[in-house]
Parts: C-alpha cells; sequence; structure tokens
C-alpha cells in the first residue's frame, strides 16, 4: 500500500508517537504500507526552507525507498522559485507540498496560480494540505483556519499540465473534477464512500496524515467502507501510482 500523506520532524506544539523516521516507517509497516510520501513538520513555521527539505531529502534516503519526500515550498518567502528549483533539480523530488493556511496566502491569490504553474512547468505534482489539525484541537495562539478549495477547479482549468492533490480535507468536500484526494481527516462513519462521491473512485488515495493522526484510524475506515477488491488496489495502490505516472 501507498500511503500519500505522512510527515517527518517535530510537530510544533507536542511530541507524538512515530516521529522518527525509523519508527514511523516500522508503523507504517505494521499497517501493511510500503511506501510513504513525506514532508516535514518544519515546512509549517521554518523560513529556511531550504534546509527544511535538505533534511527532508537525507531522511527519506536513509529509508531505503520507504518513504518518498515531497519537498516544503512557500511561496510569500523571497526567491521562492529557488527553493522550487533545488526541489527539483538538486534534490529531485516527485512533488512539492504546500501550506496556504500557515504561509499566509489563498488560494485565490495570484501567487497561487505562480506556484502552481512553476511546479507543473517542471513536471512536479503538487499536493495542498486543506488542514492540519481540528479547530478544537488548536493552540489558542495559533488558530489556523482550513484552506477554501472553492478556487481549485479555476485553477485546475488555468494552470497547464497540473496534477492536484487534496490533503486533510474534511467535510463539507464539494464535487471536484481532475484532482485526487486523501481521506485523512473525514471523520464520518462513510468517509471512504463520502470523498468517492466527491472525487470518483480513480482519484481517491490513501492518506493516513501519520504520526500525527493514528495509522490504524485510516486502516478501518477503508475496512468500513464496504469496498472490492478492485477498489482496494485502486485507493491503495493504483491511484497513487497515477498520480506519479509520466
Amino acid at each position: 500500500m501507498i500511503d500519500v500523506n505522512v510527515h517527518l520532524s517535530r510537530w510544533p506544539f507536542r511530541r507524538v508517537a512515530g516521529d522518527e523516521p525509523r519508527e514511523l516507517v516500522a508503523m507504517l509497516r505494521r499497517h501493511g504500507v510500503t511506501q510513504a510520501w513525506a514532508g516535514s513538520f518544519d515546512a509549517l513555521l521554518h523560513k529556511d526552507i531550504n534546509a527544511v527539505n535538505e533534511r527532508l531529502a537525507a531522511d527519506c534516503a536513509a529509508s531505503k525507498g520507504s518513504l518518498v519526500p515531497f519537498g516544503g515550498l512557500n511561496p510569500m518567502l523571497p526567491d521562492w522559485q529557488e527553493d522550487l528549483r533545488r526541489i527539483a533539480d538538486v534534490h529531485h523530488m516527485k512533488g512539492i507540498r504546500l501550506y496556504p493556511n500557515y504561509h499566509r496566502y489563498t488560494l485565490s491569490d495570484a501567487i497561487a496560480a505562480d506556484a502552481l504553474a512553476a511546479a507543473a512547468k517542471r513536471s512536479l505534482r503538487v499536493q495542498i494540505v486543506i488542514a492540519m489539525e481540528d479547530d478544537r484541537t488548536q493552540n489558542a495562539l495559533m488558530r489556523v483556519p482550513p484552506v477554501d478549495v472553492a478556487p481549485v477547479p479555476r485553477l485546475l482549468s488555468s494552470v497547464s499540465g497540473l496534477r492536484l492533490m487534496l490533503l486533510n480535507a474534511g467535510r463539507p468536500l464539494p464535487r471536484l473534477t481532475g484532482v485526487f484526494c486523501d481521506f485523512a481527516m473525514q471523520e464520518s462513519p462513510y468517509a471512504v464512500r463520502h470523498v468517492l462521491s466527491a472525487v470518483g473512485e480513480d482519484r481517491t488515495v490513501l492518506g493516513s496524515h501519520a504520526p500525527l493522526f493514528y495509522m490504524a484510524s485510516a486502516s478501518l475506515k477503508m475496512k468500513e467502507a464496504g469496498l472490492t477488491p478492485d477498489q482496494l488496489r485502486s485507493i491503495s495502490t493504483n491511484n497513487a501510482d497515477k498520480f506519479l505516472a509520466v
């Protein structure tokens, strides 16, 4: 199985089980995950994004294929284009992970379209993190609302070659065409079914949001969904492969 949504390093507000790369990989393997796409918690608040991505690349390389790095990018920082170039040309990452709400821009802002277009030009896949945690668990000094996904259809139609995935989108999730989506923050009894109806069987992917969330939660959501063997293969492996395919 391929988990498209994990993070390395430290969650800024508390220690979580599995926040060491070896522990995380072992935990994922216990649940049948052989590959996980990893961003870094450091990308949320650190200003030296290049250093964040260097550490991420090194940790993923040490995992010998278990962890695939998705570089953090903050287009509100000076010279973000150089950070993007290094993600592609130095670290040879397959994609980037964006956090618009933590980096203080919206998907309607021109900078969002600029960053997506620049990534697409380099054939980098793009993951947009809609939220990191529930509003009720956020530190009082760090209230961060979820990203508004309403501009996504316009971005898909205006940015040529864009391959886009949404992580941690909660309810309500509107129907979206041409976008991939995980179900990590779908908490209804039929979480997987809700994402299937919104983006389609061929674009729903397995994302655990580990180690901040328990991997067991993602496994249970898939079990309770009553999926066919073909649907399980699509969600747990085939759709993720399709997202990366040239």
